[in-house]
């Protein structure tokens, strides 16, 4: 029997995201965490008891001891370019959190690093691996909704952000725009295409921060739909779905507890799906990034995706601060997908007599 040697993991910040991975990790995926590391110790330690692995208070003696050949960063965003830079230099595979960086120069820097060095480089952003969004993705591309007119989502939800690093211009590049829109621009590209132009408008500022709470984005995507999307971490509202893509023939909603989807000439919706599920969305993209590192799949987000999200999200502010109408800058600078010497570097195999 010939079995694939698996690649090894890493996680670097022990924050709440870490934990979904380690999770996921936990339930069942088969690749080994070799080290969590985060300068809390005590954050490290409690992350790692969730894998069974070690913990360390420093990134550079957790990558000399252990070896990894892949690693999660899931550190603020304000740090992802200098750990990810160090970390595809030492020919260690990359998936980076999002917010992936805080300009687009930064994002480019990261992607270039990464083909340089002949590595797999991805984003991690959920919700293009729950299973209901990529069933909505070949639902839209059958054709059967039709033209597509209005694609909506809604990230809104209280809560208080005051002691959070998301907060903190600084560390995080901005407030709500960057934190969750990131997802939102991600999925709208996912699922519609490129995102040509935007406009943003900034919602009142209840919590007294230094960033956004509240924000309205608009957008068109190359193929002529529209987008609207709405974001806040100061208001609760309550939907039963999160997606809404609305066709000239029909309408599909993708929901935490439900997916469905009617067209024209149906009485009854078409339920094709049971919702959100969070961690095996985050298995998912475990899965998909650990496959492109063995050569055996393709990366669902490119390193291409990760730095268009960063210009989206960039020009989204321009278009915030000005209130007018912004283009997306185009990918034409973005380094090609990521070359590898070798597509099996971290997946060597075995043979076995069994």
């Amino acid at each position: 029997m010939i079995a694939a040697v698996q690649p090894t993991f890493v996680i670097i910040g022990a924050g709440g995201i870490s934990r979904a991975y380690a999770q996921a990790f936990a339930q069942g995926l088969p690749y080994k965490v070799v080290g969590v590391a985060d300068i809390r110790g005590q954050a490290a330690e409690e992350v790692a008891g969730l894998v069974n692995s070690p913990s360390f208070d420093d990134v550079e003696r957790m990558i000399e001891t252990v070896r990894p050949d892949a690693a999660i960063v899931c550190t603020p965003p304000s740090t992802h370019p200098e750990v990810c830079v160090r970390l595809m230099d030492q020919g260690v595979h990359v998936l980076c959190e999002k917010p992936l960086a805080i300009t687009s120069a930064e994002a480019l820097r990261m992607a270039e690093a990464a083909d340089r060095n002949g590595v797999v480089f991805t984003m991690g952003s959920k919700f293009r691996f729950v299973a209901d969004v990529q069933k909505a993705k070949s639902i839209i591309e059958s054709g059967v909704l039709g033209e597509i007119i209005l694609f909506e989502n809604t990230f809104a939800g209280m809560v208080d952000m005051s002691k959070r690093w998301n907060s903190q211009p600084a560390v995080s590049g901005g407030g709500v725009l960057i934190d969750n829109g990131t997802h939102s621009v991600d999925i709208l590209r996912f699922l519609l295409g490129n995102i040509t132009e935007l406009r943003v408008v900034e919602g009142r500022r209840v919590q007294n921060l230094p960033v956004e709470d509240t924000a309205h984005l608009f957008a068109r995507t190359a193929g002529g739909a529209m987008g609207s999307i709405d974001l806040s971490w100061s208001m609760n509202k309550v939907q039963p779905h999160f997606i809404s893509v609305y066709g000239s023939q029909g309408t599909l909603t993708v929901g935490w507890k439900e997916s469905k989807y009617r067209t024209a000439d149906m009485t009854d919706w078409t339920v094709f799906g049971s919702g959100y599920d969070k961690v095996a969305s985050f298995a998912n993209q475990i899965r998909n990034f650990a496959g492109a590192i063995c050569g055996s799949e393709e990366l669902i987000i490119t390193p291409r995706d990760a730095v268009a999200s960063v210009q989206v999200i960039e020009a989204a502010y321009s278009a915030m601060n000005s209130e007018k109408w912004q283009p997306v800058a185009d990918l034409a600078d973005c380094p090609p997908k990521h070359r590898r010497t070798s597509a099996t570097d971290a997946c060597t195999v075995e043979i076995s007599e069994n």
